[in-house]
């Protein structure tokens, strides 16, 4: 590069000596600048040559990093149905505070449409539905062994506006004229669950809306959107005095089992098994059972 800039220096000396450009400095010097052009040039596509390459090196240096995917390269994906959101919440902290540098990553939602997005290619490790059929159905999906574990239980109750304005004392009392109902969607656990209850009961529930999930039931009560929801008792519970709790001896019929499983193609399989581990374990066991859920 200096000798494209000692080059031009040159030039500038030889028409300032003579007045007239480069004429005067011969055909030797302009044979020499020739040369020196030549030089110049080849010495450019040699620093480009290298530079591109420097360059190159960089970007694959920087792909094939360790670095790049730091952020990422030790969180556990888990998908768990909406019941289990505070429950495992406070699982994932005791596993990060057992596992430095680790991270829990969760989706809540209904287990039915969780089952469908892991059906889908949804990035999952671990996968914890509110019933067995939901399981089945990612079982079917390819991506779930059936080696699959049940670590809990949950049952149906009835929850109401603080204090309970509409008097509901029961099962039957949900198809009182006026009251507005919400129960879970028939596709989901819960709303399965609330089916199995009252047809064993025989009673004809007319509700103002069914919900994706049991946390959007509860939220419509604790909202004022609804006067009564039917929810598992583990959300009653975690609701507080944000809902009057009526017990409903029926739901007896419908006990749901939870299963939890590892994905197949998880791509943090030792952590996922570990979590797994931790929520079948003897402090999973306790943290459930302090939550409301039963033994599977």
């Amino acid at each position: 590069m200096r000798t494209v800039h000692s080059g031009v220096v040159d030039e500038r000396r030889c028409g300032a000596r003579t007045g007239a450009g480069t004429r005067k400095c011969g055909d030797g010097q302009r044979e020499g600048d020739h040369r020196r052009g030549r030089n110049g040039r080849r010495m450019n596509r040699v620093v480009a040559a290298s530079v591109a390459g420097a360059l190159a090196a960089v970007v694959v240096t920087g792909c094939g990093s360790d670095d790049s995917g730091k952020s990422g390269s030790d969180t556990v994906t888990v998908y768990a149905a909406a019941s289990l959101k505070q429950v495992f919440t406070d699982l994932a902290k005791q596993f990060e505070a057992d596992h430095p540098g680790a991270k829990v990553q969760f989706s809540f939602a209904g287990s039915s449409d969780l089952a469908a997005q892991i059906n889908q290619g949804a990035p999952a490790d671990v996968f914890a539905a509110a019933d067995p059929v939901t399981m089945d159905t990612a079982v079917k999906g390819g991506r779930i062994t059936e080696a699959t574990q049940n670590f809990a239980t949950n049952v149906l109750t009835i929850v109401t506006a603080p204090g309970n304005p509409k008097h509901v004392a029961g099962l039957r009392d949900l198809t009182q004229p006026g009251l507005q109902l919400v129960v879970c969607a028939a596709p989901v656990p819960c709303g399965r669950a609330t089916k199995k209850v009252t047809d064993a009961a025989g009673v004809a529930l007319k509700p103002v809306s069914e919900e994706q999930s049991v946390t959007d039931v509860l939220t419509k009560v604790t909202s004022g959107q609804a006067d009564a929801g039917v929810v598992y008792v583990t959300d009653a519970t975690s609701a507080g005095a944000k809902v009057a709790t009526v017990s409903m001896p029926e739901s007896a019929a419908a006990v749901n089992t939870y299963p939890i499983a590892v994905l197949k193609d998880s791509k943090q399989e030792k952590l996922a098994h570990e979590f797994e581990g931790l929520v079948t374990g003897p402090k999973g066991r306790a943290a459930l059972q302090g939550a409301g859920f039963g033994a599977p």
